[in-house]
């Protein structure tokens, strides 16, 4: 059987170039996505991925997200972006949950800072904050972007717990005598009377109640 070609009017031709640069040689509009064949489609919405592309007969089919994955802008892609967790152990807490069109929303624990963000300026993983050792003091207390900043006790204050740096105790002022210096993780060491003095004072008196005591009655 012989099949002839009808010869279509130059208007014909003509609107049919026409659509094929339309659908095929141009740059996609900012609400379309080029397929790999080179068509432009409409996109999926915030939530949801293309399930098929669009046709000359029919529009783009999409469909939603998943359990556990999510899409946060108008698209063109197959499949949904997996939502980031927030693992306790890199210092991380769920402050909002994941949804099909937003990610997952971290915050930094209480007593941690954050260490490294992400390339959307999230936090991904956060450190606990520095103790100060005993001999410094906690000059700025850490928040949930710095550490904390600790600096040495100067001479004549010590720290035991890394908090606070405290002045050495005044013996003098107290009328009693150092008996042991101070440093910076120690305070010094006061007494009443050193005992070298003690023994002096002691010793005479019981001396002399000895010899009292031996004289014949």
């Amino acid at each position: 059987m012989l099949l002839t070609l009808r010869r279509l009017p130059s208007e014909q031709y003509f609107l049919l170039g026409f659509h094929f640069v339309l659908v095929f040689g141009k740059d996609c509009g900012p609400a379309e996505y080029k397929t790999n064949d080179g068509q432009c489609c409409p996109m999926c919405n915030k939530g949801l991925v293309v399930r098929r592309d669009c046709t000359l007969e029919s529009s783009t089919s999409c469909m939603p997200c998943i359990r556990g994955t999510f899409m946060n802008e108008a698209n063109g892609l197959t499949k949904c972006f997996p939502c980031s967790p927030c693992d306790p152990g890199q210092g991380l807490f769920t402050q909002t949950e994941c949804k099909p069109t937003s990610n997952t929303v971290c915050d930094v624990l209480d007593g941690y800072y954050c260490r490294s963000y992400s390339s959307n300026s999230e936090c991904s993983l956060a450190v606990e904050h520095t103790h100060c050792s005993p001999g410094q003091s906690t000059k700025s207390p850490g928040t949930k972007t710095t550490d904390t900043v600790c600096e040495e006790c100067q001479h004549g204050f010590y720290s035991q717990h890394g908090v606070n740096c405290t002045a050495w105790t005044d013996c003098a002022a107290m009328g009693r005598v150092k008996t042991e210096d101070g440093h910076s993780r120690q305070d010094v060491i006061c007494n009443k009377v050193p005992p070298g003095i003690h023994t002096t004072l002691i010793d005479p008196i019981l001396l002399l109640g000895l010899t009292v005591a031996a004289l014949p009655k």
